[in-house]
């Protein structure tokens, strides 16, 4: 028997391509050779089967992303690589669909509340706040001018994210992400003291 955490992986994995609908008991018990009853034991409903699947991307994520990025002492150099880990995870195909949670948000609009869209809501706006509070480090350290606004250069900084994904998915490929490093990069410059040092 294939264990949670697999079971769920494969299933993020999905969700990131093809939705979280796709993501059914059957779906799961068909893709990893296993008895629809054997998932019943897991999980007791679809929604909590959805939400499951989403606590487990988010935990991929945090140790693909956040976490190699949080090597780096605060400052420009760990925005930066919050922003390069974020893009090398979409290069890396860790979900085949390119970021999950973009993908589920769409799925998961304002015409589709409950438990599952919330979740969704609050794991992006923990990415959202984690670029924020790396931006506000370093200005305290002295590497992003006082003037510029967190939330504002955040918020820059996670669309130009979301149109390289967009892009990656699309007719651009990897073009999209080369371009959305070149944009971040120039973004990041922009906002960075002489103290911070070269990108490159």
């Amino acid at each position: 028997m294939k264990t949670r955490q697999s079971i769920l992986a494969h299933a993020a994995r999905v969700g990131s391509a093809e939705g979280l609908e796709a993501v059914s008991l059957q779906r799961l018990a068909d893709d990893l050779g296993i008895s629809k009853s054997g998932l019943f034991a897991h999980f007791g409903s679809k929604e909590e089967l959805h939400l499951a699947t989403i606590e487990a991307a988010a935990q991929i994520f945090t140790d693909e992303v956040i976490r190699p990025a949080l090597a780096q002492p605060r400052g420009v150099r760990r925005v930066w690589a919050l922003c390069n880990s974020w893009l090398s995870y979409l290069e890396r195909g860790v979900f085949p669909g390119g970021c999950f949670f973009w993908a589920v948000a769409e799925e998961f609009d304002s015409r589709r509340p409950g438990p599952v869209r919330d979740s969704v809501l609050k794991k992006k706006g923990y990415w959202s706040y984690s670029l924020q509070r790396a931006v506000r480090e370093a200005q305290l350290a002295g590497e992003i001018h006082a003037a510029v606004d967190p939330e504002q250069l955040a918020w820059e900084l996670d669309s130009l994210l979301g149109g390289a994904n967009s892009g990656f998915k699309g007719e651009d490929g990897i073009r999209a992400l080369e371009r959305g490093r070149r944009a971040i990069q120039d973004r990041l410059t922009r906002a960075a003291t002489p103290a911070a040092g070269s990108l490159d």
